[in-house]
């Protein structure tokens, strides 16, 4: 290049730039010998506002106790200050929360959804409904042993279960069955705070009269919402006056709603979720407009007709890898992999236990498993390399596989 010129020829911009560059330097410093020598918030505002929304976990104390039926109560939670809570983290009406209990050894976690409001929480509370039953192993520990005053741990609100305008209609039909009706009220009472604009038309389905949880609150909400909100009451076993006799079907939908112009929303126990399926079959109602709160175990997975039945009663070995840490266990065929590892004191990451949020996300690395295809919520991804929900996966042979830690660990 000796001898040679280059000619470079350089636009007023491109001066601009360079003269911009080279007082860069001197600029930066002009700037911070100025600003003040007060310390820079280690924790950024957007960072502290995630925390508020997402947290992780929330330490709550059981403030309130109310009977709603014989065998159905609800419980009002509060923040637990001392242990560093000091607010409900908000969500949006018909979210849940995941609760961790001991029981019997082992470390669990159940979701129930909240019946109380967004509104509520920013007060200072939260409500849920539980149902107690008489094999429930969970739902006797917290009649048992929740108590006023008693310390309760809960991660954040979760869920896909709410309204979305983006996504879903303004008209929207709710179908509940049991305690199904929490996420509802919670929907319902929102629409009289104006924190939720849709018309809602529930259709709430249980055995008897004396079952209807929150009876008197849902005709003096629909009392106040000036028609915003309607309730079809319909029990199985009686005939009353004023009152819907048999079982919530795609007809009745048709009398007192508009399903091709609403989403359907349905919340209730699984043979609720298998009969509206059956109701709503076929092309008329799209599938984007019908949205199910399916948190819950597949009680018995052996009387699925796409189950083997062959290991139907047989018991396997499990290789649970966490960490640096190996440990092996015993799954029966009939129980997912979270209740074996559950049962074996390994207190596994878990939340929805119904396949759909991906908290016990595990990697299988040698065996067969049966996933049922009307859960299996997994990425294509994940089933192409091996990924699995262990809420919804039963092992057909002995495993191996590798799971993430509790962060409460």
């Amino acid at each position: 290049m000796t001898g040679k010129k280059l000619h470079v020829k350089i636009k007023p911009l491109g001066i601009l730039d360079l003269l911009s560059f080279k007082n860069l330097v001197p600029g930066r410093k002009k700037r911070i010998e100025k600003a003040p020598g007060t310390s820079i918030d280690p924790l950024p505002p957007v960072n502290a506002l995630a925390g508020k929304l997402h947290p992780e976990i929330q330490h709550l104390v059981v403030d309130q106790i109310k009977d709603e039926t014989g065998d159905v109560r609800t419980y009002r939670l509060v923040p637990d200050k001392e242990k560093g809570t000091l607010q409900p983290a908000y969500f949006r009406p018909g979210q849940y929360l995941s609760f961790t209990f001991e029981v019997e050894g082992a470390t669990v976690t159940r979701p129930y959804s909240i019946s109380s409001t967004p509104g509520e929480a920013l007060s200072g509370f939260y409500e849920i409904a539980v149902k107690r039953y008489h094999d429930g192993f969970v739902s006797r520990q917290i009649w048992d042993h929740w108590t006023e005053g008693c310390a309760v741990l809960s991660g954040g609100p979760e869920g896909f279960f709410y309204h979305d305008h983006l996504r879903d209609r303004q008209n929207v039909i709710g179908i509940a069955g049991g305690t199904g009706i929490t996420p509802f009220r919670s929907m319902a009472k929102s629409i009289l705070d104006d924190d939720l604009k849709i018309n809602l038309v529930i259709f709430y389905g249980s055995n008897k009269k004396e079952e209807i949880i929150y009876h008197e609150e849902l005709k003096e909400l629909q009392a106040s919402s000036g028609g915003r909100i309607k309730i079809i009451h319909v029990l199985a076993e009686e005939k009353l006056e004023n009152f819907e006799h048999g079982y919530i079907t795609a007809d009745l939908l048709k009398k007192y709603a508009a399903p091709l112009e609403s989403s359907i929303f349905v919340c209730g126990p699984k043979p609720l979720y298998r009969h509206i399926d059956r109701e709503l079959k076929g092309p008329a109602i799209r599938r984007k407009f019908i949205r199910k709160e399916d948190f819950g175990e597949i009680e018995d997975v052996s009387s699925l007709e796409t189950y083997p039945g062959g290991a139907a009663g047989k018991a396997f070995k499990v290789l649970v890898h966490r960490g640096k840490e190996a440990v092996e266990i015993e799954a029966d065929a009939g129980e997912s992999l979270l209740v074996a590892m559950e049962r074996a004191g390994l207190c596994p990451p878990s939340s929805c236990r119904s396949g759909s949020c991906g908290v016990c996300r595990s990697l299988l690395i040698k065996g067969d498993l049966f996933i049922p295809e009307e859960v299996d919520d997994r990425r294509q991804a994940d089933k192409k390399f091996g990924y699995i929900h262990p809420c919804i996966a039963y092992p057909l042979e002995n495993l191996e596989i590798v799971v993430p830690r509790r962060k409460i660990e």
